[in-house]
């Protein structure tokens, strides 16, 4: 009987294999409560940490837009300047006889008070003539979605005002307003310098920049603010870099959506895109709002709350490592001390007690220790009383064994003796038969002929019946002696005893582990494809190399063999159903040679999943190395 407990380390106390197995249980769950803790505080610090950005960009996107509504209120109020500004700078235009080229634009800037610049944009939109230097020849076309409103304005009606925005080549603060001329030839543009407004405007868009909110939330490291021209707005230290004007202008401003990218320093950076476009104005004052989250600061948190909770589950598994060994060792006493009595019984002092201890279980364990040794000592005696006994006993017994081997050896003998008279004979009559049935074949005709051909038959199958008897007798008597057989000659050999028959053998150079029996197989398996094959049917021979092993296929194109005998038709006296089928003998032969081998056999089809079209029997044997 095998013990299903599984070996214990030699030399290993039972008190350290407590403690071990203890602190087996407790580490593991101290460590799941840590990693549990963890877990959960970095779910909450990450949730407050979205929350907290959430309700900063909020605030951030509320306060933009409270800016920018005061800012629209302040814009308004030059509208109305603009507009006397427009009556004159009309009144030029046709005093000039509809011609921008005879237009006094510089003494009408200084009849409107030096503040305004005066711009006459053309039909391809491009500026004309202008008092602002800088900006003539500028092609608005550049940019088709202010060049649509503008070719919009000048083919309307009416005063377009627009909102005060920063100049695009130079970034001073102006307050832009359209109209057509009455022929829309032209747009006339006004571009008026708030001067000391512009200031207080300035004081109050700043508020769009302020770092209070960096200072409400921990993780918000910087916030900047950007217009659709990628240019800084409020106060920024050092240039704009490349990359983020691109991205602002190339990226975030045409889709008119929210981006976020990770920096090469680890840093979550946020750009919200905050929409103050308005249909009624043709410049977009919107803007596109830069946040940079410190991710390191709450991976700093998390760091010490991961050193704290590990501090703390050391220190839980240290103390509850000597709890755990003072507990052990109070455990274990009584056992040593059984320990202890049990030696000194194993000694041979049977008389020797367990000593008994207060614990009921360890208790009950000394008590029936004792009992056992009692019994034991019982035992013991009554053992000494049986042995002289059984030694008589045994002593007959040896002889007895001895006399019946001796008689079994000489009744196989005699059998062996028996077996190998009555096969001489029966082989010897066959032969005798089979000579005489051969003389009368040759000269009868018709019926006789037909029943002397079938006796023939018979005795044909009589000599290869005695031929697999010899062969079984042969196997199960002589030790496996296995060498290195090389195969070819062997089935080129078992081939020749069938000339009539149609073979297809493509040769080998394979060498095997086999015996003198080998041969049997091949004789066994070529007679059964030829047999099931018929007249004018096709059998193939095959090897092919299969690394270790060889394997040997015996294929015919015969009737096949049914999915459900191939699973015991190797077994003894298995022979098929139809005239064809023999003893079963010869597969079984097969069977037993092929395993004698250490190789397998099995039967199969000639071509896979269809049966009907023949039968392989395949079989593998071990090269000879």
């Amino acid at each position: 009987m095998v013990s299903d407990r599984s070996p214990v380390p030699e030399g290993w106390t039972f008190a350290s294999l407590l403690i071990i197995a203890i602190l087996l249980i407790v580490i593991p769950g101290i460590s799941l409560l840590t990693v549990y803790g963890y877990l959960q505080a970095e779910e909450r610090m990450t949730s407050d940490l979205a929350t907290l950005q959430s309700v900063t960009e909020k605030s951030i996107l509320d306060s933009i837009t409270d800016v920018d509504t005061g800012l629209k209120f302040f814009d308004d109020s030059l509208n109305l300047r603009l507009q006397r500004g427009f009556s004159l700078f009309l009144g030029e235009y046709e005093r000039a006889g509809r011609d921008p080229s005879k237009m006094d634009l510089a003494g009408l800037k200084a009849e409107l008070g030096g503040d305004m610049d005066l711009y006459v944009i053309n039909r391809s939109g491009v500026i004309e003539y202008t008092t602002y230097p800088p900006d003539r020849g500028v092609d608005f076309r550049r940019f088709p979605d202010f060049y649509e409103e503008i070719t919009r304005m000048r083919l309307g009606e009416g005063f377009f005002p627009d909102r005060v925005v920063y100049e695009h080549s130079t970034g001073e603060v102006r307050k832009f307003a359209y109209m057509p001329t009455p022929d829309h030839r032209y747009l006339l543009e006004i571009g008026l310098v708030p001067g000391a407004s512009a200031e207080e405007r300035e004081r109050v868009r700043s508020l769009e920049s302020t770092q209070e909110f960096v200072t409400l939330n921990p993780y918000l490291d910087s916030i900047r603010i950007f217009d659709v021209f990628g240019n800084p707005v409020g106060e920024v230290d050092g240039p704009v870099d490349p990359t983020t004007r691109e991205l602002v202008t190339g990226t975030i401003v045409p889709a008119r959506r929210d981006h976020e990218v990770r920096d090469e320093h680890g840093r979550q950076v946020r750009y919200l895109f905050v929409d103050l476009k308005d249909p009624d104005y043709p410049s977009d004052p919107s803007v596109v709002v830069e946040l940079t989250y410190d991710t390191a600061l709450i991976r700093s948190q998390l760091d010490q709350v991961l050193y704290s909770r590990v501090a703390v589950a050391l220190l839980a598994i240290v103390l509850s490592g000597g709890i755990i060994f003072l507990v052990a060792r109070r455990l274990m006493r009584p056992i040593e001390e059984i320990i202890d009595d049990i030696d000194i019984i194993a000694q041979g002092d049977l008389d020797h007690t367990v000593r008994v201890s207060a614990t009921r279980e360890v208790s009950r364990l000394e008590r029936s220790i004792n009992m056992m040794v009692a019994s034991l000592k019982a035992a013991i005696q009554n053992l000494k009383k049986s042995e002289e006994t059984i030694r008589g006993y045994s002593e007959h017994l040896e002889g007895q064994v001895e006399a019946r081997t001796a008689e079994l050896q000489r009744s196989t003998e005699k059998a062996n003796l028996y077996l190998d008279i009555l096969t001489h004979d029966i082989r010897n009559a066959t032969n005798t038969a089979s000579l005489y049935a051969e003389l009368l074949v040759e000269g009868l005709e018709g019926a006789p002929r037909s029943y002397t051909e079938k006796v023939q038959k018979s005795l044909r199958k009589n000599v290869e019946i005695i031929r697999n008897v010899e062969t079984i007798r042969q196997i199960q008597e002589e030790a496996v002696a296995l060498r290195p057989v090389a195969l070819d000659p062997v089935v080129r050999a078992e081939i020749e005893h069938y000339p009539d028959v149609s073979i297809t053998y493509a040769g080998t150079t394979a060498t095997v582990l086999a015996d003198d029996l080998l041969p049997e197989v091949f004789t066994n398996l070529i007679g059964n494809a030829e047999k099931f094959a018929g007249p004018g049917g096709q059998i193939a021979v095959r090897v092919e190399d299969r690394g270790e092993e060889i394997e040997v296929s015996v294929e015919d194109d015969g009737t096949g063999i049914p999915d459900e005998k191939k699973s015991y038709l190797f077994a003894r006296f298995s022979g098929g159903d139809g005239e064809k089928s023999g003893r079963g003998l010869g597969l079984y032969i097969c069977r037993m040679l092929v395993e004698r081998y250490g190789g397998r056999i099995r039967a199969d089809d000639r071509v896979a999943g269809r049966p009907e079209e023949g039968a392989a029997i395949r079989f593998t044997l071990k090269k000879a190395t």
